[in-house]
């Protein structure tokens, strides 16, 4: 089955067929190019939605990835990244060994067919040629053989004539035998041009045109075998990634599989565990019994005038408030302007305490706490100590290895003095040195209160493990309570009733003393300053490095000790920032002398 043979007369067709093929490889070409620019765009998607949905550094989406489903979705990502990764790859291997490698052979696939229909032409006017000159020469030989007739006839005309000369007799039997003659070699020539022609339409169409034909459908063959393979690549290409795209799957499979709704429980409990015990019943409050009292101004004056007040209801019966239990204000409290209630706060009596109470609440209020982190539920206080110990256990083992490598380098300069000077890093081993006693105080510090936490050492005082939910509601009452401290009724004089009822909404640990700042405290035991501390607040004292000093007040919770250098020089400071030595006697006396004045 050959072109050559069952196709010599249809070169035109031949010649369409090819120019069709070439144009459908082209257009394969195309399709192909446009999926690799589909592959990589979808590849270039996924990653931007891979890295749309990824924690950002430093921010709080970072803390959720401890839970296993989170855990498992940030492996989803990765994996999608990976994923994407491997159409990339489809698109590239689609580029070099498809799009590339057929658009080589197409532009040789053209100049090849282009010479191939080149030789066919030249043969194709080659044997035309042929013809014509067949034509030619048969024209002539047919003009011959009239001309010599004529000639014949003429002759035989004028030799039958009696009237006509010998002469014109001769003369005419001289020119039918040139015809004659004429004639023949026109024969002669039609026969050879005629043999030349047969013999080489015989070349033409048996030899010449069969191979150029050949050529044409072994190009084609060519041609659809190449693009055969050239799909079996575009398959191929696909499988070699499924392996790793199915891998790909796999892992998310298995991140899946990965989540634990049992861990993902506790880690809630340890992120928001309180560790505060459930609040006990509430204590029945008879107000069936009319309250005793007397109210008239001398009352009223002996009760503001002498520093004594009734027994504080709210701090006796009611104890501790529950941390989400929040008091209901009373409808002159909601109604109050703000700047009316700080007024009466300032020119109240007891205005240092309300401003401790005050400034305690705000310094919590804006998130600046103290330092060992006593604002915090129990639970969540011996995390956060953990994690300090731990973050400080990590900068001493950094300064240890930096002084280790610098202690290394310092042996180095000593043999070989040719190197460096050893005493070039003596300063800095010893700051290395500071640092890491300085680093390892503070380790002390943070283990101290964590084991205060953990139980393993005694509490400062049973108020050290103050919930930070009360310390915002007792602050809260805390002002409340000294900007109703003078309020009056509205024609002018005290009730005793406001009072009351204010001592009631204030937690008697908050103005256990409240009345006595006329007084001198008593001096309770001493302190050292373990660090020097700038008092740049109200009501705070500044403090040098190993100074001594006299305690007057206890840390009472808040983390603020109140101090005294002289009769005149008294303040609180940070409890974390001076060593406390209590004097048992006067301790004692203390507490007596508060439980009288209660």
């Amino acid at each position: 089955m050959s072109w050559g043979t069952e196709l010599w007369d249809q070169f035109d067709n031949l010649e369409k067929h090819t120019q069709w093929g070439i144009d459908v490889l082209e257009k394969y070409i195309k399709f192909v190019k446009e999926r690799t620019e589909i592959e990589l765009s979808y590849a270039k998607q996924l990653r931007n939605l891979s890295k749309k949905y990824q924690p950002k550094k430093n921010s709080k989406e970072e803390e959720e990835y401890r839970y296993t489903s989170a855990r498992a979705f940030l492996a989803t990502l990765n994996e999608m990244n990976d994923y994407a990764g491997q159409h990339e790859v489809i698109s590239e291997n689609m580029t070099s060994l498809i799009t590339g490698e057929l658009t080589r052979y197409v532009q040789e696939l053209k100049q090849e067919r282009k010479s191939h229909f080149h030789d066919g032409r030249k043969a194709q006017q080659h044997i035309e040629t042929c013809w014509k000159q067949l034509e030619a020469s048969k024209r002539r030989f047919e003009r011959d053989c009239k001309e010599a007739d004529r000639a014949q006839q003429y002759f035989e005309k004028m030799d039958a004539d009696i009237n006509v000369t010998k002469a014109d007799v001769e003369k005419a039997r001289q020119q039918a035998q040139l015809r004659h003659q004429m004639a023949e070699d026109s024969k002669a020539e039609y026969s050879s041009t005629l043999q030349k022609f047969n013999s080489e339409q015989h070349d033409h169409y048996y030899t010449h045109i069969p191979n150029i034909f050949q050529k044409i459908q072994e190009m084609e063959e060519r041609r659809i075998v190449r693009i055969g393979e050239s799909m079996k690549t575009f398959a191929e290409v696909d499988r070699q990634v499924i392996p790793i795209i199915g891998k790909c799957l796999d892992e998310i499979t298995k991140a899946a599989e990965s989540i634990d709704h049992k861990n993902d429980s506790q880690l809630v409990i340890e992120a928001f565990k309180s560790g505060f015990e459930p609040p006990g019943d509430v204590d029945f409050e008879d107000f069936t019994q009319p309250m005793k009292r007397t109210i008239s101004e001398s009352s009223l004056s002996n009760s503001r005038g002498d520093g004594k007040s009734e027994p504080k209801f709210g701090s006796k019966s009611k104890g501790k408030l529950w941390p989400f239990i929040k008091k209901n204000k009373s409808p002159k409290q909601q109604k109050e302007p703000l700047s009316h209630r700080f007024n009466e706060f300032m020119t109240s009596k007891p205005k240092i305490h309300c401003f401790r109470s005050l400034k305690r609440g705000l310094s919590l209020k804006l998130g600046a706490g103290p330092e060992d982190f006593s604002n915090l539920p129990p639970e969540q206080r011996r995390k956060k100590l953990q994690q300090k110990v731990d973050e400080l256990n990590k900068d001493i083992q950094k300064e240890m290895d930096q002084r280790d490598a610098l202690t290394k380098m310092k042996d180095v300069y000593i043999k070989n003095p040719q190197m460096g000077d050893a005493a070039s890093v003596d300063q800095r081993l010893a700051e290395l040195g500071q640092n890491i006693e300085k680093l390892r105080l503070e380790v002390q510090k943070f283990e101290g209160w964590l084991a205060e936490v953990e139980g393993r050492l005694p509490p400062r005082n049973e108020q050290a493990r103050r919930q930070s939910g009360l310390y915002e509601a007792q602050n809260t009452s805390a002002v409340n309570s000294c900007a109703q401290d003078r309020e009056s009724s509205p024609d002018g004089s005290y009730t005793e009733e406001q009072s009351q009822e204010t001592e009631m909404k204030v937690p008697a640990t908050d103005f256990d003393d409240e009345f006595d700042d006329e007084e001198p405290l008593p001096t309770i035991g001493t302190c050292k300053a373990l660090y020097t501390f700038e008092g740049q607040n109200e009501g705070t004292i500044s403090v040098a490095e190993g100074e001594m000093l006299y305690v007057i007040e206890e840390d009472k919770g808040d983390g603020w000790t109140r101090i005294r250098r002289n009769e005149d020089e008294e303040g609180y400071v940070p409890t974390s920032y001076v060593e406390v030595y209590l004097d048992k006697n006067a301790k004692d006396e203390y507490k007596s002398l508060q439980k009288i004045s209660e």
